[in-house]
């Protein structure tokens, strides 16, 4: 299991080589990830990327009259910025921290020159690329077909998966900026939930009581993200070999 609070809790630097993850090590800065801070804006430069070691971060589009919604989120699962070593050093979304923790953070010339040795970090990184277009695919199909609360079935669980605990800290008017959607819509939805026994909802707390019964009642996008996720990374002691 990963030691607390070392670059290993974040599931990508794990699973790297040894002498990859030494190369690393000393260009990993460790920062804190506050609740709401903006990593980066739409259209920036990129200086560096950020591995999550807890907490959660939201991309989000952002229109031009300043409505967004979120396309995909990023816990101790992966990166972000992954712009860098795609071939651009700007990217189209704002990331936003949803969940506050913290991150190790490297500079974009490390992780070019990492990525340029074709080694396991190479190999991870492009699985982890595909499994987010998997994710960011998923998330404009069922903002587009699915109910409200099924796509905040699908953002709950998404969101889970990312946490220690069963516990969320997060106000349904920043979830609803995240789905896009009118604030009422999420609190009508919210409360259905709660009334049938699978949250509980409280000062911007929400406190998953039920979690079989929310993935019953959840969309298909949620499966098809979680098992493209776990066919990409089923080894990742492989992948990394």
């Amino acid at each position: 299991m990963p030691t607390r609070r070392t670059p290993k809790q974040n599931h990508l630097l794990a699973a790297l080589p040894a002498a990859e993850l030494a190369r690393l090590a000393p260009h990993l800065e460790r920062v804190p990830l506050p609740l709401a801070a903006v990593i980066y804006e739409s259209g920036a430069e990129l200086g560096h990327v950020y591995f999550p070691a807890s907490g959660i971060v939201s991309l989000l589009y952002v229109m031009n009259d300043g409505a967004a919604a979120e396309i995909a989120v990023v816990g101790n699962e992966g990166m972000v910025g992954i712009s860098l070593f795609m071939g651009g050093g700007t990217t189209t979304s704002r990331a936003v921290v949803q969940s506050a923790g913290i991150a190790y953070r490297l500079e974009a010339p490390v992780l070019k020159a990492e990525f340029a040795r074709g080694g396991a970090l190479q190999r991870l990184l492009l699985r982890y690329t595909q499994a987010l277009i998997a994710q960011m695919t998923q998330t404009a199909v069922c903002n587009r077909h699915h109910m409200l609360e099924q796509q905040l079935c699908r953002w709950l669980l998404l969101s889970l998966d990312r946490l220690p605990s069963s516990q969320l800290v997060m106000t349904q008017q920043l979830i609803a900026n995240m789905l896009g959607v009118r604030r009422e819509g999420v609190t009508e939805a919210a409360g259905r939930l709660q009334a049938d026994g699978l949250i509980s909802y409280s000062r911007g707390h929400i406190n998953v009581l039920d979690r079989a019964k929310l993935e019953q009642r959840v969309c298909e996008c949620y499966g098809v993200v979680r098992r493209e996720s776990d066919r990409l990374f089923a080894s990742r002691a492989a992948i990394a070999a």
